[in-house]
């Protein structure tokens, strides 16, 4: 059940596979840790990470709960814009945005390096601005998500913050109104964004008497992780990792954090159908379903793992190892090495992917031609589509002869 809806049925009715949200987890996620973070009279704020789910529908609903939103593209800042969500309460980042990026209707732009500060000075941008540190502190799981240490792609080191908050400060309509800072994702712990926000504090004063600028807002990201599978530690929740913060934090400064997985990711689950089961004698049993790493890649990209249910199948005892694959022409394309189902899974079996809410549909992909699966949010017992299935006609419709 999804939302008080038989997934089941919503299989049947929609199709798999297929991304299924319970919208009412959605809303007290985003109400929770609107609330814990946006308590006091400093505008302290959260912003919903776009990224992690970046449709209409969730964009409106965390906004309505009082959320900010954070993009990472002009796309993202579209999809915002499609929601309601007004130009104030939408803040753009990125570590390379185009020209036409930075032009976007958004409240701040956080910006990322020296050359980005030269390509403000040259458009005359009127904005209010975040200059992005590497605080070289490096949290997360894996490699690919870590974004805080010393070597990263994003933002300007320590050493040179100040020089680059002067020159940033120095543009004629741009006003340096904070400070940006994210460790990386999968960060389990409160006393990393702790120990985040005590390096970050001193260098939001040093900034401000070095550029005359006020710093109102500073922003310590996102990243917060959430337990895909039983031997997962327990993750802590934003509100309450924003509200030890809030405890020690001066009362003229703004704090904002960004999560997105943890808003998001527990509240979806992705559905298969079983196509064909393949048992190799004395090697191991094989279970292909109807999708794969085309609306799933964090397995075959991370390593990420997962819990699975036989959604038809919910009483039935645990009590076979399978290799749970996808259709797609990759030997590579994995969705858990050792999935434990009941025995005998069998074709037409519709698998269950526990925790899919974040990064499975923000980053589907049409590979071998498919089309992207539908997106379904249920509540009390309704079901209604957020984005439609796409179908072959959508795949071709770009292509010439």
């Amino acid at each position: 059940m999804i939302g008080d809806c038989d997934s089941v049925e919503l299989a049947d009715r929609y199709g798999t596979p297929l991304y299924v949200y319970d919208e009412a987890e959605l809303e007290d996620e985003c109400v929770s840790f609107a609330r814990a973070i946006g308590v006091g009279p400093d505008g302290s704020r959260g912003l919903y990470a776009l990224k992690a789910f970046p449709s209409m529908a969730m964009a409106g609903l965390a906004f309505r709960a009082g959320l900010g939103i954070l993009c990472a593209s002009g796309g993202e800042v579209a999809v915002a814009e499609a929601a309601g969500v007004p130009a104030e309460h939408r803040v753009l980042h990125g570590n390379n945005k185009s020209d036409r990026e930075l032009g976007s209707a958004v409240g701040r732009i956080v910006v990322d390096s020296f050359d980005e500060i030269e390509r403000l000075a040259s458009i005359g941008l009127d904005v209010d601005a975040w200059l992005r540190v590497a605080p070289g502190l490096d949290a997360g799981g894996h490699e690919f998500i870590r974004t805080g240490g010393v070597d990263t792609k994003f933002g300007i080191g320590l050493n040179q913050a100040v020089e680059a908050s002067k020159r940033l400060a120095s543009l004629p309509n741009v006003r340096l109104a904070g400070l940006h800072a994210h460790m990386g994702s999968q960060v389990f712990g409160a006393e990393q964004w702790i120990e985040l926000a005590q390096l970050m504090m001193p260098l939001a004063q040093e900034v401000a008497e070095a550029t005359g600028s006020t710093i109102r807002e500073l922003d310590l990201g996102g990243g917060f992780g959430i337990a895909y599978t039983q031997d997962d530690p327990p993750a802590a929740a934003p509100g309450e990792v924003a509200a030890r913060i809030l405890e020690h934090w001066p009362a003229d400064l703004a704090l904002v954090m960004e999560p997105g997985r943890a808003l998001v990711g527990r509240a979806g689950v992705s559905l298969h159908r079983i196509g064909t089961v393949k048992e190799i004698p004395g090697v191991r049993t094989y279970v292909a379903v109807d999708g794969g790493m085309s609306d799933n890649i964090r397995p075959a990209l991370y390593g990420a793992r997962y819990e699975f249910l036989l959604a038809n199948r919910t009483d039935a005892p645990i009590e076979q190892s399978v290799r749970l694959v996808g259709k797609h022409c990759e030997t590579g394309d994995i969705l858990a090495h050792e999935a434990r189902l009941p025995a005998n899974p069998r074709p037409g079996d519709l698998v269950a992917t526990l925790a899919t809410g974040a990064y499975a549909w923000a980053m589907s992909s049409n590979y071998n031609q498919l089309p992207r699966p539908a997106v379904v949010f249920c509540r009390e017992g309704r079901s209604r589509v957020v984005v439609r299935r796409e179908t072959t006609d959508d795949l071709i419709r770009l292509h010439a002869p």
